[in-house]
C-alpha cells in the first residue's frame, strides 16, 4: 500500500479538533535527524506537573475497538471473522490500525470516520523495527539473543497475515480492497507496518492494560534519572503526561519517558530500534532450552510444560540471576520421582497427569518448590545450573563463531548505518553479560560440588560405575549433573570448541568473567578439553 502522511506541523489541528490538552508543551520535529518529540515551550515545575491530557475515548485499547465496531460494520465484520485473535488487544488494534491504513490508499472509504484516520498520517512512514532489516543485515546479529527471537516474530507475522487472508477473502469488500490480484493493494510488508505501530507506540496504562495514546506516543525515551515525565490515567479515565517529582523544565527542553526500565538491550532494539547510548550491560536476554531427544520422557514433559521452553538471564546488582520453570523438567526424571499417568476426565477426554512422587503437579511452576523440600536438592540444582551454564557456553561459542560471517556485509557495505551500529552494540554487550554469567555459575557450581548432599551422591555414582574418574563425573558440563543421557550434547561442544580453536581462549574467557577466582575454572576447562583427542592434550600446554 501507498500510505499518505502529513507532515508533524500539522499536528495542532488535529489536537485541537479532538480535545487534547497541552500544558506548556509541544510536538515538533527534532534536530539532527531524531524525527519528532515533545518539548517544553515554558518553564515546567512539579508545583503544576500537569502536561497533557488525552480523552479516554482517544485511547486505542482492546475495550475502544470494540466501542467502535459497533457502530462501523466494516471492522465488526473483521473483528468477528478473525475469532479469538480480535480478543487480544494487539489483535484487536492491529485490525483497527490496518483498516485506517486501508482508507487512506485505496481510494474507497472503508468503515465509518473516526480521529484516527487522520491521525495515523502523522506516524512516519518507516519504522527501523529488526523486522524490517534485509538479510544481510540480519545476519549480524547471528548468535545474539535478537536471532532467535526475530525469527520468531517474522514466523508469527506471517502466520498471523495468513490467518487474516484465510478469514476475510470471503468479505466482500476485503477480497476488492486487500486480497484480488487487480485490486488488491494489502501485502505482508502492510502487516509488519501495523505491527511496527503498535509494538513501537503502545503504552501499559495504569487502569486500561496495553493501548496506543496519541501525542503522548511521540513522547521520546529516557531511562533513569534522565526520565523526566510518566504517565497515568486520571478518575476520569483520561490518559495523562504529568512531570516526574523533582523534575523541573527550562523551556525548549525535551519531555521524555521511560519504554520501559526493565527491558534490556535485545528488547529495546526489537520493539523500538535502538539502543540507549548510555547503558552499559545488555541487561537482560532470554536462551531457549530443549529436551534431549534420548529423553524417554521428552513428549510427556512437553506436554505438561505450562512457560516458554527456556530461561531469562539478567543482571542484578553486581551478580547474574535467572529465572525458569522449564529447567527443572530438564533435570528430573523418572528415576528421580517424576511420574506420568493419562486419566480420564468426566467428559470422556484423556489428559495427562503429571506427579513428584505420586503427589499430583497441578501446576509445572511448582515443580522447583517440590523438588526444594527433597534431601537431593541441592543435586537438582546442581544439575540445573549446569545445564543453564551449558547453554549460555553454546551461545557464547555462537557468538564467536559468527564473526567471520558478519564481516562479509559490513565490509561490503550492504548494511545501514544505524543498523550496524545497534547490532553490533548488542553483540557486545550480550557477550558481556554471557561471559558474566559462565563465571556466576561456575561459581555457584563450586559450592555446591562442597554440599554433602552432593558429595554423597557423587560418591555413590562413581562407585556403581567402574572405570569413572572424579575429574571425569565432577567438571563434565553435561554429562555429570545432567546424567550420562546426554552425552552428545558434550562431545559436540568439546569438539566445536577444538575445531575453532576457542579451546585456547576458554580459560582466558573465564578470567575476563571471575578474575583472580577463575584458577579452579582453568582447571576445569583443562579436564574439559583433555578428552577431545591426543592432539588436543599437547595443545593444552600452551595453558600453562
Amino acid at each position: 500500500m501507498h500510505r499518505e502522511t502529513l507532515p508533524i506541523d500539522q499536528l495542532g489541528a488535529w489536537i485541537r479538533l479532538n480535545n487534547v490538552k497541552f500544558n506548556g508543551v509541544k510536538i515538533t520535529a527534532l534536530q539532527g535527524n531524531r524525527g519528532s518529540g515533545l518539548v517544553t515551550t515554558a518553564e515546567r515545575s512539579t508545583d503544576n506537573p500537569l502536561l497533557m491530557t488525552v480523552p479516554n475515548d482517544l485511547v486505542l485499547s482492546l475495550e475502544t475497538v470494540w466501542v467502535y465496531a459497533k457502530s462501523d460494520k466494516h471492522l465488526r465484520q473483521v473483528l468477528e471473522a478473525t475469532g479469538d485473535y480480535s480478543r487480544t488487544a494487539r489483535g484487536a488494534i492491529l485490525i483497527f490500525l490496518l483498516l485506517q491504513v486501508t482508507n487512506g490508499t485505496t481510494g474507497r472509504t472503508i468503515g465509518v470516520s473516526n480521529p484516527f484516520r487522520e491521525y495515523v498520517k502523522f506516524l512516519p512512514l518507516t519504522v527501523p523495527l529488526p523486522t524490517f532489516w534485509t538479510e544481510s543485515e540480519r545476519e549480524i546479529i547471528t548468535g545474539t539473543s535478537l536471532e532467535a527471537a526475530l525469527s520468531a516474530k517474522l514466523n508469527s507475522l506471517e502466520r498471523e497475515f495468513a490467518l487474516l487472508k484465510e478469514k476475510t477473502s470471503s468479505i466482500d469488500w476485503c477480497q476488492k480492497c486487500w486480497w484480488d490480484a487487480d485490486s488488491g493493494t494489502l501485502m505482508f510488508h502492510d502487516w509488519k507496518i501495523v505491527d511496527a505501530m503498535y509494538r513501537s507506540r503502545a503504552l501499559d496504562l495504569p487502569g486500561t492494560g496495553y493501548a496506543m495514546v496519541p501525542c503522548i506516543d511521540m513522547a521520546n525515551h529516557a531511562s533513569g534519572d534522565s526520565t523526566n515525565a510518566l504517565y497515568e490515567t486520571d478518575s476520569d479515565r483520561n490518559a495523562i503526561l504529568v512531570l516526574r517529582e523533582g523534575k523541573d523544565l527550562a523551556p525548549d527542553e525535551e519531555v521524555v519517558i521511560t519504554y520501559g526500565e526493565e527491558k534490556g538491550a535485545c528488547e529495546m532494539l526489537f520493539s523500538y530500534g535502538f539502543i540507549e547510548e548510555t547503558i552499559k550491560s545488555a541487561q537482560e536476554l532470554f536462551l531457549d532450552l530443549d529436551i534431549p531427544d534420548d529423553d524417554p520422557l521428552k513428549l510427556a514433559k512437553k506436554a505438561v510444560a505450562q512457560s516458554a521452553p527456556g530461561f531469562r538471564l539478567f543482571l542484578h546488582g553486581d551478580c547474574t540471576h535467572w529465572e525458569s520453570s522449564f529447567i527443572w523438567l530438564l533435570c528430573v526424571n523418572e528415576e528421580d520421582g517424576l511420574d506420568f499417568k493419562i486419566l480420564q476426565n468426566n467428559d470422556g477426554e484423556r489428559e495427562l497427569q503429571a506427579s513428584w512422587k505420586k503427589e499430583e503437579i497441578t501446576d509445572m511452576s511448582n515443580l522447583a518448590t517440590l523438588l526444594k523440600l527433597e534431601p537431593l536438592w541441592d543435586v537438582f540444582e546442581l544439575r540445573a545450573i549446569s545445564q543453564l551454564q551449558s547453554r549460555v557456553e553454546q551461545q557464547l561459542l555462537r557468538l564467536e563463531g559468527s564473526k567471520n560471517s558478519v564481516d562479509g556485509p559490513l565490509i561490503i557495505g550492504e548494511i545501514d548505518d544505524d543498523v550496524r551500529e545497534n547490532a553490533m552494540r548488542l553483540r557486545d554487550l550480550e557477550e558481556g553479560l554471557l561471559l558474566h554469567a559462565y563465571g556466576d555459575f561456575e561459581t555457584k557450581k563450586s559450592q555446591l560440588l562442597e554440599s554433602a548432599a552432593v558429595q554423597q551422591y557423587l560418591g555413590t555414582t562413581m562407585a556403581d560405575t567402574p572405570g569413572l574418574s572424579e575429574v571425569d563425573f565432577s567438571f563434565s558440563t553435561a554429562e555429570n549433573m545432567i546424567g550420562r543421557q546426554f552425552p552428545r550434547i558434550f562431545r559436540s561442544i568439546d569438539k566445536y570448541k577444538f575445531d575453532t580453536g576457542l579451546a585456547l581462549r576458554k580459560p582466558q574467557i573465564i578470567q575476563s568473567s571471575v578474575g583472580d577466582s577463575s584458577k579452579e575454572a582453568t582447571k576445569v576447562s583443562k579436564a574439559m578439553f583433555r578428552r577431545t583427542s591426543h592432539e588436543a592434550e599437547e595443545r593444552l600446554e600452551m595453558l600453562d
